[in-house]
């Protein structure tokens, strides 16, 4: 029988899901679009938001337009014979061009300006607070498809560039790969941590007092990895007093991040709505997994970036 793939109506928080049927329609399937409401009888569902309701649909493989995969129940998936799949590997550009705007911002003062720039005020930073991201230093924490997208930006620089992974195995780009058991030592001493982890049980609050206090009062922390990666209570009063630098931070605890975080205020603080991977070519990548999977699929094949 043929194919069939729903590309559920959420992808619309990343890019038109329209776009995303239209260029499927060279792949051998019948591809439309559809809601919780109404997801209809398809094989495969391409989704950013997970829904209880998938687990009775009929549903034999599921693909999420992100890397991330930690709102999907995985026993329970596992349990219905539902394969899950994800985004891993088309991250690593955007995300890595993201970080390094971040840092060139905190570098040159440029979110500082930007700030004054509304009040149309001519100030300039003092004279010893800009500094050049050559030779700086920076710790990628997970150095998978996203971090070693940054590692590989930051050391075309000239920046020092360390990282942490659970095997420390060497790593282009990087001079030193510290085992997860050393965060502590990897962050200490450097201007900028950047969070590159997926969302597990052993990541969950991975960014703590403790670690925020091992940073010093010159780094800053970027968060592109999942919001809960990072113990939110202790950044905003790491911030608040001064114990770090500053932060740059993509995703939160809650999102949208809600209206009364002290976060929105901070002049140190640079906040982004969860874009860091945004790019007009999004829903083609997508696209380029999706096809592989359903010739893979169609041929009773294992499939790639598949997660249960």
């Amino acid at each position: 029988m043929r194919l069939t793939i729903g590309i559920h109506d959420s992808v619309d928080a990343v890019f038109p899901p329209e776009e995303l049927r239209d260029v499927l329609s060279t792949v051998d399937a019948d591809v439309s679009i559809v809601s919780s409401d109404e997801l209809g009888d398809h094989d495969a569902l391409v989704t950013l938001a997970y829904d209880d309701r998938f687990l009775s649909a009929g549903l034999e493989w599921i693909h999420s337009i992100q890397a991330g995969v930690d709102r999907f129940p995985f026993e329970t998936l596992e349990a219905d014979g539902i394969a899950l799949t994800n985004s891993t590997g088309i991250h690593g550009d955007t995300v890595g061009e993201t970080v390094l705007g971040y840092m060139l911002s905190f570098a040159r003062g440029l979110h500082r300006y930007r700030d004054r720039q509304r009040d149309r005020e001519w100030t300039k930073q003092p004279w010893n607070v800009p500094f050049s991201l050559s030779n700086s230093s920076v710790c990628v924490v997970g150095l998978g498809t996203l971090g070693c997208g940054v590692a590989t930006r930051a050391a075309a620089i000239g920046m020092d560039v360390v990282g942490v992974k659970r095997t420390p195995t060497p790593v282009d780009g990087v001079e030193t790969v510290y085992p997860s058991g050393r965060l502590e030592s990897a962050i200490s001493d450097v201007r900028f941590v950047v969070l590159t982890v997926p969302l597990t049980d052993d990541t969950r609050g991975l960014i703590g007092e403790a670690e925020l206090a091992a940073m010093g009062p010159n780094s800053v922390l970027v968060n592109v990895a999942r919001g809960p990666v990072v113990d939110e209570g202790a950044l905003i009063n790491a911030l608040e007093t001064d114990a770090i630098g500053g932060a740059a931070l993509d995703v939160f605890e809650t999102e949208p991040l809600p209206s009364d975080s002290p976060l929105w205020d901070a002049e140190n603080v640079i906040v982004t709505p969860h874009v860091a991977a945004a790019t007009e070519a999004y829903y083609r990548r997508i696209a380029a997994l999706v096809e592989e999977n359903a010739i893979r699929y169609a041929a009773d094949d294992a499939l790639t970036n598949r997660v249960v």
